[in-house]
Parts: structure tokens; C-alpha cells; sequence
């Protein structure tokens, strides 16, 4: 199925979106639908398993909790009712500690961490659109995990409101966490293919 038809100047709400097969993934950044598909290749999953599995051995016992796509991130603009949404997005991986943004629907705001695993149907998309809007909405800090190069770039949410320079991390070194102070991942683990 396409998408319902729509006038030209209309944007899609979360409203639409909850019509939409539950067959098709879609995310809508700021009243833009994107297709989410092709299903991402299997070393994408393989690394995105490997780090969720790294982060909920560490959350364990901890407030924090860790969830993988699919699962809807709202962002709602000031005062919008949930019909309003116009960005609704599925991160790969998402850590929320606030759990008064967690409902059946997902997570309501902005999680205080997001993990991106690029590929190449979703790099341009992760590096600039989502960038822009995780940083808008005030997600902490921002993972774009790259197979291809076997690294990792990490923005950190400064007081400006705005990421700062990425610190960058391969495959040989130790990625510590900001936002979950006390976490650090080996990342020959992450991407060593067993």
C-alpha cells in the first residue's frame, strides 16, 4: 500500500500514521513521511542486537530502560495533542530513564539516548535529517554507528542546545557512554562477526 492521498501543502499528523498497515514501517519527521524499508541487511541487525544486549546487561537493576525499532519515538512541538504529531520516528535503539515518557505507544519526548546503525537505504537520512531533529527536540547524545568503517561518531547535546563535535571511536577502542555514566563498550566486541 502507498501512502492515503494528500493536498500538496498538507502535512501527515501521528493521527494518519496510526492508519497506516502495520505490515509497512514508516517514520514522519516534521510532517514527512519516509518509507522504512528495505529491512536492514543482517550484519546492520547483527550489530544493533550486540549493542542492546550490551546497554540492558548494564540497565539491569537501573531505572534506565533500552528499546530496539520498532518502536515509536514521539515528538511532539509545544502544546500538540498526540493526534498533532507531525515526527514520529523509529530509531534503532532508544534509552529512556524518564519513564513518565514511556506509554503503550512507545515514548512520548525525547529519549536520552538514540543509536542509529547506517546503511546505505538510511545514512543520508540518519546523518542529517534525524541529526537535526534529535538535536532539536534535546536528545542527550546521539550514537551513528557506521558497519562499513566498523566505528562509531557520538554527539553530546551541549548547553547551547546544539551537538558539539563528534568524537569518534573504531573498532580498536573503548566507547564510553556520557549519557549513562559508568557504561564503556568494547567495540571489537560490538563488531567482531562470531
Amino acid at each position: 500500500m502507498g501512502l492515503p492521498l494528500r493536498k500538496p501543502d498538507e502535512l501527515f499528523t501521528y493521527a494518519y500514521y496510526l492508519t497506516w498497515p502495520d505490515d509497512e514501517r514508516w517514520e514522519i519527521i516534521d510532517g514527512i513521511p519516509y518509507n522504512m524499508t528495505p529491512a536492514p541487511n543482517r550484519y546492520h541487525q547483527y550489530i544493533t542486537v550486540k549493542i542492546i544486549y550490551a546497554l540492558e546487561h548494564f540497565l539491569k537493576g537501573k531505572k534506565c530502560q533500552v528499546y530496539a525499532a520498532p518502536f515509536d519515538v514521539r515528538f511532539p512541538e509545544a502544546n500538540q495533542g498526540d493526534d498533532e504529531i507531525l515526527t514520529v520516528v523509529q530509531p534503532d535503539i532508544s534509552v529512556i530513564c524518564d519513564r513518565s515518557k514511556l506509554d503503550e505507544k512507545g515514548c512520548k519526548g525525547a529519549p536520552d539516548l538514540i543509536v542509529e546503525v547506517l546503511s546505505l537505504a538510511t545514512s543520508k537520512k540518519d546523518r542529517i535529517i534525524k541529526f537535526r531533529t534529535y538535536e532539536r527536540f534535546g536528545v542527550k547524545e546521539y550514537w551513528l554507528v557506521s558497519p562499513d568503517d566498523k566505528s562509531v561518531e557520538v554527539f553530546i547535546l551541549g548547553e547551547n542546545g546544539k551537538y558539539g563535535r563528534p568524537e569518534f571511536y573504531t573498532e580498536e577502542k573503548i566507547l564510553p557512554c556520557h549519557t549513562l555514566q559508568g557504561l564503556n563498550i568494547n567495540l571489537a566486541e560490538i563488531f567482531l562477526e562470531e
